[in-house]
């Protein structure tokens, strides 16, 4: 392809500013480069928690992905979809003698979206299996208890600015003496028009 069929193809394409839900304020995370508009729909773009906030509080450990639903003349406007504890802090909670008590569970929101979520619990030394497993239990119940009393965006805000895994810490701290506890990542499975659909054919299957 000759230089001037390349700069012709980039003259048609256009950049977009993609923009972070109202929960994060709009935020600007970055631009996407497209010729029309149909093709930015669905991309994702990840970036950290400083990032989005604009702060610099450290908070570059925890990364955030979010995917464009919507374009306008020149923006394009995203949804959360995921946040995640980078790997090698993941790792440097990591400490010998001790134990990590980690749990996948999947909760539906008041609005009906559903939502996974994977809490895990650093203790100070290692704790015996029924120790662990009390842990395990609390870890559950109070990410359940977290989603029948929030809706999604008040989920994701309990699990980015740290209240989930605090409420977790103060309640199973009495169980084993714990050193840290995380959400290292909570991921949006379904939306509630999908989990209504889910339901409905459900309902028809066992009707059937």
């Amino acid at each position: 392809m000759s230089e001037r069929s390349v700069s012709k193809q980039n003259q048609q394409k256009r950049w977009y500013t993609v923009l972070a839900p109202e929960q994060f304020d709009r935020a600007e995370l970055g631009e996407t480069l497209a010729d029309e508009p149909e093709k930015v729909l669905d991309r994702t773009i990840e970036a950290t928690l400083d990032d989005v906030t604009g702060e610099s509080g450290g908070e570059n450990n925890l990364k955030l992905t979010f995917q464009v639903t919507d374009v306008g003349s020149d923006s394009a406007y995203t949804e959360f979809i995921e946040s995640e504890l980078t790997r090698d802090y993941q790792r440097s909670l990591v400490r010998r003698g001790s134990s990590k008590i980690a749990s996948v569970i999947t909760v539906e929101t008041t609005d009906d979206y559903r939502v996974r979520l994977q809490p895990v619990s650093y203790t100070t030394k290692s704790a015996d299996d029924s120790q662990q497993k009390a842990i395990r239990r609390l870890m559950i119940d109070l990410v359940e208890e977290a989603a029948e009393e929030r809706t999604f965006e008040g989920l994701i805000d309990s699990v980015i600015e740290g209240r989930l895994s605090s409420a977790i810490y103060s309640e199973a701290n009495t169980i084993y003496p714990l050193r840290r506890v995380e959400v290292e990542k909570a991921t949006l499975e379904a939306h509630p028009e999908e989990v209504h659909e889910e339901e409905e054919t459900s309902a028809v299957d066992t009707e059937e």
